[in-house]
């Protein structure tokens, strides 16, 4: 996994110090015996640092030396600090499988999860996925449980599913709660709707959740259009009402929130090689890479675009391979740890509903990588209208 390998002595040790690159990498020290812990970490500056553990000892201190006990210095250069780090998890998780979770401290992404094998489904959220093959389905990461629950709770009042957690047996007897009470939910607890109309119900929330709420948006678009053409005046304003209540929700989610099976989406970070940009494919939420790209072809003969030469990249790169619920919720948990960073170095770049990914703007997105710019949220997108279309009067 780590592509470099030094022997290491301390009679010799100017000559292993000045062999190692003053860069940021992962480093792992091993001793002679095998069955021995070695030590694991990651560096901005992998000569420093490895002079500072394997340096001789001048006076009396308390910093970690590990002269007289490390024989081999393992590494692997790396671009940028995502890499870094899941290099870092890619080591550590085989060398210490009981311990490496608390050395990552990871903390696991919230997802609002629906929980459609229950008879009478309902939404939570949840920081623990289930079966990947199941019929519940998730949507996320978010930043927060907090910020998962408002969006969830927000959405919910556009809709009338249940939002009580117990299994219900449906009992017309049962005098229902407060939002059954309030025209908020079918009420499937006391046979206030038919199983179908409750089933059609959830699948219009399974739509909202699908689209990032685009879907709610044409149907009520559609509602208020009809009702005006019908002469339908205060309806069609009791409709706008709730349209504008549910912009400011859809509006400020982020684009990396998506249903998790179909999360498909490109990471561009800095290589350590001169001209060169790092790939990393998430599918399902599940990283793979890095991939080396060089700006310049290695044929200048050959005339291909830059388009061009990134989907065959991206092609000869096998999707990750399915992982354990546990290692889905680990990468997912490394891919939010850079995410939602007040600043982050690096771009990534979510694929449609169908699958395909905006490759003008993943062209333009390793350009920005390469120069060390951020990109510029404000500034237009060729592929998008100039100004987001407004909703019709």
């Amino acid at each position: 996994m780590l592509t470099e390998r030094l022997e290491f002595t301390p009679e010799r040790d100017a000559e292993s110090f000045s062999a190692l690159p003053a860069a940021p990498a992962v480093f792992l020290l091993r001793g002679e015996d095998s069955n021995a812990q070695p030590y694991v970490s990651k560096t901005a500056n992998l000569r420093r640092r490895i002079q500072r553990l394997l340096g001789p000892v001048t006076e009396r201190t308390k910093k970690l030396n590990l002269r007289d006990r490390v024989r081999f210095i393992e590494y692997t250069p790396t671009g940028s600090d995502f890499e870094s780090g899941f290099l870092l998890y890619r080591v550590l998780r085989p060398t210490f499988p009981n311990t490496y979770s608390k050395r990552l401290r990871f903390r696991f992404a919230p997802f609002i999860k629906l929980h459609l094998e229950n008879e009478y489904p309902r939404a939570s959220v949840t920081t623990r996925l289930g079966k990947l093959h199941g019929r519940s389905l998730y949507y996320g990461p978010f930043v927060s449980r907090v910020a998962a629950e408002k969006f969830m709770n927000d959405s919910l009042d556009f809709f009338k599913m249940r939002r009580c957690v117990d299994d219900l047996h449906p009992d017309p007897k049962f005098p229902g709660c407060i939002y059954s009470e309030m025209k908020m939910c079918l009420a499937p607890c006391f046979k206030g709707c038919t199983d179908e109309e409750y089933s059609r119900e959830v699948q219009r929330v399974q739509a909202y959740l699908d689209s990032g709420g685009d879907a709610l948006v044409r149907e009520l678009t559609s509602e208020r259009e009809t009702a005006s053409s019908n002469l339908a005046f205060e309806d069609a304003a009791a409709i706008h009402v709730r349209l504008e209540k549910l912009k400011p929700v859809v509006s400020q989610l982020p684009e990396i929130i998506q249903r998790l099976d179909r999360l498909s989406a490109l990471m561009i970070q800095p290589n350590h090689l001169t001209n060169c940009v790092a790939f990393f494919r998430v599918d399902a939420g599940r990283i793979s890479g890095p991939l080396t790209f060089p700006i310049e072809p290695a044929d200048h003969t050959k005339s291909q675009s830059m388009e061009s030469r990134v989907q065959d990249a991206l092609a000869s790169v096998e999707p990750a391979k399915e992982k354990s619920a546990l290692e889905t919720m680990e990468h997912i948990a490394l891919l939010k740890r850079w995410y939602y960073r007040s600043s982050r170095t690096g771009e990534i770049f979510v694929a449609d509903p169908s699958g395909e990914l905006p490759m003008r703007r993943i062209v333009r997105g390793i350009s920005r990588v390469l120069r060390g710019e951020k990109a510029n949220p404000e500034a237009p997108d060729p592929e998008q209208p100039l100004t987001p279309p407004t909703l019709p009067t």
